[in-house]
């Protein structure tokens, strides 16, 4: 139920993309050396860390920033492609209700599971890795009802019947790869599996991606009996029609977002927070849940999320004192020195502090394989790697994003520093095996039948152009990217101008982040629902579904969240390698190759993406690289 998908670069202000016991040296995930350039001109003001000192105060609001032209605008934790956002999960349901297993810490670094931040303890595998035991702690929902195993079971039991609805699903995966479950005590769940997983990999990408649900839930109308949707109960013996009847009901309830805060459904709750308010055009207030049985329990008598259209606002904003969260634009960034974290002044002034925010994930065009007019096109690999190569990463890195970004070049991320990035990404200063060369793009073109006609590559002989590309077909592209930002529209404006160089022709569209992933659930092959060429709301963060980055929610046939169709059984065979083996081995061979293959056109991951500015009177804030927000860490001083 986490949606890891990310709009473009400096829009996520406060957190997609949403995915990970023995990982594989996890310190070595985690680690990364984060320097703050101390040196400053005069007159200026540098960047500070959290300040110490003051007085703490029970209480306060501290206002936050979204993202321009984002919003959250689903609540129910099980949903399709077309409502995934790290937004909606990560920085909005977990808030509200705690999935099975939490990942990170409040530290801008970590990206290992925590259980103290989750309502069950560590899974015990048996049965050479076939069995799977989940213990619950027995926390209460805010009814009183305790977080047991029958609502672990509840959701399981969702998962069988609207498995194609539900966006982390990728076919032979969770819930396929489960022979049986049951509840073996009021507290545990134990789960038999169809073979020998890797414990790490089950934990961190399918244990992970359950989200214990109420009985308050299991109903088909308001103000029914707790259980009487019968879902909890359900099988395949009736095709899980009761299951289905639930989901229909509860998805319906979620599309009326204006009744979010009033609602019986959800307002019960086992996170550290509840909704007191919540407005459609993203102004959206939480208070502190007093029944949450977890650590710790929140300190501020509220938090309040403010929207925004365009990231010049918000800076506005941050500027006169009306904010004491927010992100600071790359086009007002000062200069930073290689390497550092942040920059050695500060904008704003003693009212801020200076914090990183850095992504465990990767950013990229992704195109649309079952697209009917490009489809042909971009199948073929020489393409894919002639539109990689017209990617001036390091370029757009230094003009645009001012030295803040880092390369990607394949599914692997590259920062923070972890083991999981492959030799063949960090090739080329980190362009991978494609670095920018115009003239490299425009030779595989002319070698596989194309020549310049009028500015545009024209394909002069079918025979080498490939299958379905026709004699006189013109190699044209729609990109959608995510609107709201500067620096993002810049970064595709770049591109456009690169590629017209060597007569590849790209029209760029913009349309909202919400707007652009509500078109983005798979599609038949040249069906009518393709219509979109390319898509380019920005990137996914290994965070949820799948925290291991083996890549089976974006790259597997048929994954709920694989937007652009991709499919290539080598590709296949390589991720499902990576579920049953542990070895570091294992998951370089997928991603080299997902890095010599090309399914998505890589593009410049701003790391730390984003400066945030904090309040110098607010404490305990940092930026999880999962995305996970937590405001019950945060406090005022006096």
């Amino acid at each position: 139920m986490r949606t890891s998908r990310l709009p473009s670069a400096t829009s996520r202000a406060l957190p997609h993309p949403r995915r990970l016991v023995t990982l594989r040296s996890l310190a070595a995930v985690a680690a990364v050396a984060v320097v703050a350039a101390s040196a400053c001109s005069s007159g200026s003001t540098p960047p500070k860390t959290a300040p110490s000192g003051g007085t703490p105060v029970k209480g306060g609001t501290a206002t936050v920033a979204l993202p321009p032209n984002t919003t959250y605008n689903w609540i129910f934790p099980f949903y399709s492609i077309t409502n995934a956002s790290v937004y909606n999960d990560q920085q909005f349901q977990y808030l509200l209700y705690r999935p099975l297993y939490m990942f990170g810490n409040n530290t801008d670094t970590s990206v290992s599971v925590n259980y103290s931040l989750s309502p069950a303890d560590q899974p015990v595998y048996s049965n050479g890795g076939k069995t799977a035991t989940v213990n619950l702690k027995g926390w209460k929902w805010s009814d009183g009802e305790t977080v047991d195993a029958n609502d672990v079971v509840f959701f399981l039991n969702m998962a069988k019947a609207e498995k194609t609805n539900w966006y982390a699903y990728s076919t032979g995966l969770l819930p396929d790869n489960v022979m049986s479950y049951k509840a073996t005590g009021p507290d545990q769940v134990t789960i038999q599996l169809n073979q020998a997983y890797s414990s790490l990999w089950y934990t961190y990408n399918q244990l992970a991606e359950i989200n214990p649900m109420p009985m308050a839930w299991d109903v088909t109308t308001l103000g029914a009996a707790p259980g009487s949707g019968g879902c909890t109960t359900d099988s395949a013996a009736d095709a899980w029609a009761k299951c289905k009847a639930v989901y229909t009901f509860l998805t319906a309830q979620s599309k009326q977002a204006g009744g979010y805060a009033t609602s019986p459904l959800w307002s019960v709750v086992d996170g550290p927070w509840k909704l007191s308010s919540f407005n459609t055009d993203g102004n959206v207030t939480m208070v502190p849940n007093p029944d949450y049985s977890g650590s710790p329990r929140p300190q501020l008598s509220a938090i309040k999320f403010l929207p925004y259209t365009a990231d010049s606002t918000e800076y506005t904003a941050l500027k006169t004192g009306q904010l004491d969260i927010g992100y600071i634009p790359t086009q007002d960034l000062p200069e930073k020195a290689p390497g550092a974290a942040l920059p050695s002044t500060n904008p704003l002034g003693s009212g801020y502090y200076l914090e990183p925010f850095y992504s465990f994930g990767i950013e990229y065009a992704q195109p649309n394989f079952n697209n009917p007019q490009v489809g042909y096109l971009v199948r073929q690999l020489y393409i894919r790697q002639a539109l990689q190569y017209a990617m001036d990463q390091l370029g757009i890195d230094t003009s645009i994003w001012r030295g803040y970004a880092v390369p990607t070049s394949g599914p692997a991320p590259a920062v923070p520093a972890n083991q999981w990035t492959p030799a063949i990404e960090k090739e080329n200063s980190g362009q991978g095996p494609y670095p920018f060369s115009l003239a490299k793009a425009k030779a595989l073109l002319t070698s596989h039948g194309w020549s310049v006609v009028n500015g545009v590559m024209t394909c002069q002989d079918p025979s080498k152009c490939g299958t379905g590309i026709t004699a006189g077909q013109q190699l044209k592209l729609t990109i959608l990217y995510s609107t709201g930002l500067a620096a993002a529209t810049n970064e595709w404006q770049v591109y456009k101008s690169d590629a017209a160089q060597i007569g590849i022709d790209i029209t760029l569209q913009g349309q909202t982040f919400n707007t652009i992933i509500g078109q983005s659930a798979p599609c038949a092959p040249m069906g009518p629902k393709c219509n979109v060429q390319v898509f380019a709301y920005g990137g996914w963060s290994y965070d949820g579904p799948g925290f291991e980055p083996t890549g089976e929610p974006l790259f597997q046939t048929g994954a709920g969240s694989n937007s652009g169709n991709y499919s290539d059984p080598t590709m296949d065979r390589l991720i499902a390698e990576t579920h049953t083996s542990s070895s570091l081995a294992v998951f370089d061979q997928f991603a080299t190759y997902g890095a010599e293959q090309l399914p998505f056109i890589w593009a410049p991951n701003p790391n730390p993406f984003q400066v945030q500015a904090v309040s110098s009177n607010l404490h305990g804030v940092t930026f999880s690289p999962l995305f996970t927000l937590l405001p019950e860490y945060w406090y005022f001083t006096k």
